[in-house]
Parts: C-alpha cells; sequence; structure tokens
C-alpha cells in the first residue's frame, strides 16, 4: 500500500494511543503520500462517506475538487501525483453545524513526518481554515475569505481555497472571483504537473 518509510509512519499512526479506539473499531487512517507526488492536498478530515469507503474525497465534496483541478476520478484516484494528507486521518464525528474538527494536535504530530517522504511536492493546495491556519501561521489573513482572496501572497508553495462542501454555495455565489480567477490557476498548475 505505502513504500517503505510511508508504511512505517501508516504503522505508527494505527499503533498511537490516540487513535486507539479507530484502530480497535478497525478503521484505518485515511491519507495518501506517494514518493512520485507533485501536489499535496490538504483537507480538514475524511467525512463519514470517505471513512466508510476507505476512500478520501469520495463524496459531493470530493467530486467538485476534482472538477475544480480539471481532473477524473481515475486521476485523482490512480495517478501517483496527488498526495492526500488531510488534518486529520479520521472522520472526527458529528457537531451541531456539519462535522466536528480535526484534532488540534493530530497534523503537528504527523505531517512533519510524511512531508519528509514527499521531496517532489511542488505545490501544496490548502483547504480551508485548519490547513491554512496551521500552514501559513501568522501569514494567514483576518479571515477564510481575505486568505483565499490573497492567494497570489502565497504561490508558488501554497494555493489556499475553500472548501468545495455543498454548504459553501451560498459563498461561492458572494464570491464569484474565486470560480473566475483563482479556479483556473488551480486547473492550469495541475494541468502541468499531468504533462
Amino acid at each position: 500500500m505505502f513504500s517503505g518509510n510511508v508504511q512505517k509512519i501508516f504503522d505508527e499512526i494505527m499503533s498511537d494511543k490516540e487513535n486507539e479506539k479507530f484502530t480497535k473499531a478497525g478503521i484505518k487512517p485515511l491519507f495518501s503520500a506517494p514518493e512520485n507526488a507533485r501536489v499535496m492536498i490538504v483537507g480538514q478530515a475524511p467525512g463519514i462517506k470517505a471513512q466508510e469507503a476507505g476512500k478520501y474525497w469520495f463524496d459531493k465534496s470530493g467530486d467538485r475538487l476534482r472538477e475544480w483541478m480539471g481532473v477524473d476520478e481515475k486521476t485523482f484516484y490512480e495517478s501517483d501525483i496527488f498526495a492526500i494528507v488531510p488534518m486529520d486521518f479520521y472522520y472526527p464525528g458529528k457537531g451541531k453545524s456539519g462535522d466536528l474538527p480535526p484534532r488540534k494536535d493530530f497534523a503537528a504530530k504527523w505531517h512533519p513526518k510524511i512531508l519528509k517522504e514527499l521531496s517532489k511536492v511542488d505545490l501544496i493546495i490548502l483547504i480551508g481554515q485548519y490547513a491554512q491556519k496551521y500552514y501559513l501561521g501568522d501569514k494567514e489573513k483576518s479571515n477564510l475569505t481575505e486568505t483565499v482572496k490573497a492567494y497570489n501572497e502565497y504561490l508558488p508553495k501554497y494555493l489556499p481555497i475553500v472548501h468545495p462542501s455543498p454548504r459553501n454555495m451560498i459563498w461561492l455565489k458572494k464570491n464569484p472571483w474565486f470560480e473566475e480567477d483563482v479556479i483556473p490557476i488551480l486547473k492550469n498548475k495541475i494541468k502541468e504537473y499531468l504533462k
């Protein structure tokens, strides 16, 4: 499933006490880190559908993300271009207004180890506030809209985007510049990596 060192990290995650309830339930951490990956996608955490299927971005949000990137399912899942490294590798549960946030210290514990194995990654797509806060730190703007609007400041390494969830339709309607300006840049960058 994974190459040498990434398999070791996977095994460590499975045996970590903080993930014990998932491991005991037979739930595996959901991430992907092919050594030839050029693009790393950092989202929040798998949704319940993704976790049950054992397949990341396996829902309507994933459909829209692939549409934004200009790739089909086969390319997304079977090429070794994409690393999928969410802020938590397990579904965090339901909250009052959607899924709960990813666990606070999860990314700090596991992302640096995985990033060491992803030496060819040129672009990190930061989906949503949790990924942006972690990776951009004090370079993040006052809110998600302002951070995404300032995308040029973070390129070529990072591209902050809004979550492709159907819940964000109102945001997308209020901010047409996102699909007019940001999505074409995302599509072009992905096209370059797929050449």
